[in-house]
């Protein structure tokens, strides 16, 4: 039982799904550093109203909190957008790039197209290196 269970721990994508939970963590606090410390303080700047908390109204001696609300929002906006401009951007440029890799060549004998891996040609038997 013991091997077993050292077999399912050291399976490849239960060790991979262990370091994305740790890297994306660690991520998840940069982005929301980033956030609390940078964008949040420049919309401030921007706004002149550093904090939403304190605004509310009462109704009936309910009291609603939407000022919470609105920081929430903020801060979920910003942190989406750092999501997009750090993260989603640069990995759909590197897509693009890599679809801009030819799947195909030149054969240099007969210039018929063949696969880029190919280490012959399958028109003119030529040996491509």
């Amino acid at each position: 039982m013991m091997h077993e269970f050292k077999q399912f721990l050291l399976r490849g994508n239960v060790v991979d799904l262990a370091v994305g939970v740790v890297v994306g963590a660690a991520f998840g606090a940069v982005v929301t550093a980033l956030v609390a410390d940078f964008l949040t303080p420049l919309i401030a700047a921007v706004a002149r109203v550093p904090d939403f908390s304190s605004l509310a109204f009462e109704v009936n001696g309910s009291k609603f909190m939407y000022g919470h609300f609105i920081n929430a929002l903020i801060s979920f906006v910003l942190v989406a957008l750092a999501v997009f401009l750090f993260v989603v951007k640069p990995m759909n440029a590197l897509a693009r790039k890599r679809e801009a890799l030819p799947d195909t060549r030149k054969c240099p004998e007969c210039l018929s197209e063949i696969p880029a891996g190919a280490k012959r040609c399958a028109f003119c038997g030529q040996s491509i290196s």
